[in-house]
């Protein structure tokens, strides 16, 4: 059978997965599958040579099987293949269920999804000597420094008052010190140490140290930390090459001591994000607006170069909330990179439904923490339902507004989101972005509840809420395709959520802090300056060239909030909410002003308020403004302005002879002159 250009090779592992050849192949087929479906019992075993005959014909693979990927892997590398192989799990995610026989949809669905076409991510290089800094209070750090040696090059920094005894053969660098400052990366860390000191090699009861000083700075390619103090880095476990374990815990020490000795070398690191910042909302004429990015950076990647930021990739964790929390979509997250993650969503939920599966559940979950979870449902308990449809991605704090909103039009009647341990202070900033999509959920009439965090640890909870979760119907499906920007792709979804909606409502209110909404502006107080048009970084205000006009257009706006920072006036105001209406769309007026005729020449020079109120400022107030004339000339055009001002001078403008030009010749003889006739005039003084 051929799923989508690929020849599609299922295996039931060894019957331990009840399934139903015909009612799967009729749901494949539903979904544009095509030939006939031959199951298998052993495909990495004893029907192997089904594998390897299918890797002949060179076709590009689809296998219904990841833990045995390895081995068709290494096998199609033995054979020289050239054959694409593509790799889905239907057995943890489908088939290991109490639902499994109910599960034809949700298998057609992953494998169609398996299909997708995958963007690649950009990579950027780390490279590491070994030199590596352990970094700890007591033996512990001296014991581990010595298993290292023969492989890294190890130093010890120990901190003061550690009591120990000086080793009998001093084979790596002893100094005591404590870290007061730290920065970089795998392979280029560098570290501010106070209380600096080296051990004295005539040390006999107990190390004792020289005389320590304070703002010492090293660099190091690798630090192990086993101090058990807070870490040197926020989010420290995202820092590549800074390693910290429980010191307590002598199997977590050898593990980190371990992962060292491979931290050697040269790597490559995704780049995480791709930023656009012609379209950042940060700042704009030295007027701060967004700080999404900047605030809830957990390893602090990011910092502010004014107008935009700048991103590091070699110390960013790939976390993705800072692409989630966008509301420009400026910054984009590239793992996969493209629109690869919601092609994938939308063949996902699309393929369930046409092979007839029903109201949805989408399960959103990591490699780590979520993966390893559903194994465990699926190995000691019920499994998942026959309607859970996993996606895996590779943070589950990667994606924003525009993905949910997509999902929930393309029929995802729940969202379930599997958070591990470390995920939950960072999940925390999707807070506002989970509250949006509930309210434009319940607003529309389709009710709240739609999204699910499930970060408990049990995994017998996990599963509990899983199946308990209420099976209410979704949005009717959409087909658009994932087109455009981040803010293109959101409109496309509510547009869709709106036009099937049970309540639809023109106009949504929305909380503070959404990234949707209308700008007011108060006209009794406007003066045309149109410092907000050039402080709007997404072209939702705009001007004419032509006229004073002031007009916005809704779908734009961001809720930055910089053109209401930086009027003049103050008279600018935000109103978050939602406006379905083919208004949004278009330009609306916010303001409008006659031209400001010159009282000389009649000519059009300027906006009607704006010299009406410099004129009520200035006129009188100030000391260049006393009198009419002077007054009058704020009201003329640059050219009579000009005019005037020569017509009213008192000073005649006259060219006389030009002067003759002075050398310092002419200095020397005049001065050769004056000491003549005082040499005359002491003479005849003498007589």
């Amino acid at each position: 059978m051929h799923v989508r250009g690929r020849r599609l090779l299922v295996c039931n592992c060894e019957k331990t997965m009840p399934l139903d050849s015909e009612e799967l192949s009729r749901a494949i087929s539903a979904a544009g599958g095509e030939g006939e479906l031959n199951v298998h019992s052993q495909l990495c075993r004893a029907q192997l040579d089904n594998f390897e005959r299918a890797l002949a014909t060179g076709e590009p693979l689809l296998i219904a099987c990841t833990q045995e990927a390895p081995l068709f892997a290494e096998l199609a590398e033995e054979e020289n293949s050239e054959a694409d192989l593509r790799f889905a799990n239907i057995r943890e995610n489908g088939g290991w269920s109490e639902a499994a026989k109910q599960a034809a949809p949700k298998m057609a669905a992953l494998l169609a999804a398996a299909t997708e076409e995958a963007r690649p991510t950009p990579l950027i290089s780390l490279k590491s000597e070994g030199v590596c800094l352990v970094y700890g209070k007591d033996e512990r750090a001296l014991e581990v420094a010595h298993q290292l040696k023969t492989r890294l090059d190890v130093t010890v920094l120990l901190q003061s008052g550690a009591d120990i005894i000086p080793p009998r053969v001093m084979d790596v660098p002893v100094f005591q010190g404590r870290i007061v400052a730290a920065t970089g990366h795998l392979g280029a860390f560098g570290i501010t140490v106070n209380d600096y000191a080296a051990a004295f090699p005539s040390s006999r009861q107990e190390l004792q140290f020289d005389l320590p000083r304070n703002g010492a700075f090293s660099e190091c390619d690798i630090i192990l930390d086993l101090t058990g103090d807070a870490p040197l880095f926020p989010a420290g476990e995202r820092r590549d090459g800074y390693l910290r374990p429980d010191p307590n815990d002598p199997i977590a020490i050898q593990r980190a001591a371990l992962a060292a000795t491979d931290l050697v070398g040269e790597f490559e690191k995704p780049i995480y994000i791709r930023y656009d910042e012609e379209i950042c909302a940060h700042g704009r004429s030295r007027k701060t607006g967004c700080r999404a990015c900047l605030d809830h950076c957990p390893v602090s990647a990011i910092s502010s170069l004014g107008e935009i930021v700048e991103f590091d990739p070699h110390i960013c964790g790939g976390c993705g909330l800072c692409a989630a929390l966008c509301p420009t979509g400026a910054i984009e997250y590239q793992l996969p990179a493209g629109a690869t993650l919601l092609n994938q969503t939308r063949t996902l939920l699309e393929t369930y439904q046409k092979a007839g599966g029903e109201r949805p559940l989408l399960v959103i979950h990591d490699e780590r923490h979520g993966s390893e979870m559903i194994s465990m449902i699926a190995r000691f308990g019920r499994g998942l339902p026959a309607r859970a449809l996993p996606l895996l991605v590779n943070e589950v704090t990667e994606l924003g507004f525009d993905f949910y909103f997509d999902a929930l039009a393309w029929g995802a009647a729940q969202i379930a989101i599997l958070v591990g341990p470390e995920k939950r202070e960072e999940v925390q900033g999707l807070a506002t972005t989970l509250g949006l999509i509930e309210s434009v959920m319940d607003g529309l009439g389709y009710g709240g509840g739609r999204v699910h965090l499930l970060d408990q640890q049990d995994p017998d909870a996990v599963e509990q809420a899983l199946w308990t979760l209420p099976a209410e119907p979704g949005a009717a499906a959409g087909s658009f395709l994932p087109m455009g920007g981040k803010r293109a792709r959101t409109f496309l979804a509510l547009q869709h959520l709106h036009e099937k909606a049970p309540h639809p409502i023109d106009i949504l209110p929305l909380p503070q802090g959404a990234p949707f909404g209308a700008v007011e502006v108060d006209t009794s107080g406007c003066t045309m300056c149109q410092a907000c048009v050039t402080a709007c970084p997404a072209g939702a205000l705009i001007d004419d060239p032509e006229r004073p006009w002031l007009g916005f257009v809704e779908e734009n706006c961001v809720q930055c909030g910089l053109c209401k920072t930086t009027c003049p006036e103050k008279v600018i105001s935000l109103e978050p909410r939602i406006n379905f209406t083919d208004q949004a769309r278009s330009p609306r007026e916010l303001n409008r002003a006659n031209p400001f005729n010159c009282i000389r020449c009649g000519n059009p020079f300027g906006v009607g308020p704006s010299i009406e109120r410099i004129v009520n400022r200035l006129a009188g107030a100030h000391s260049m403004f006393q009198d009419n004339r002077q007054v009058e000339r704020i009201m003329m055009c640059d050219d009579c302005r000009v005019v005037v001002e020569f017509e009213g001078s008192t000073a005649a403008i006259t060219y006389g002879q030009r002067p003759q030009m002075r050398t310092t010749e002419d200095d020397l003889r005049e001065r050769e002159l004056e000491r003549a006739r005082q040499r005359l005039a002491e003479a005849g003084t003498e007589e």
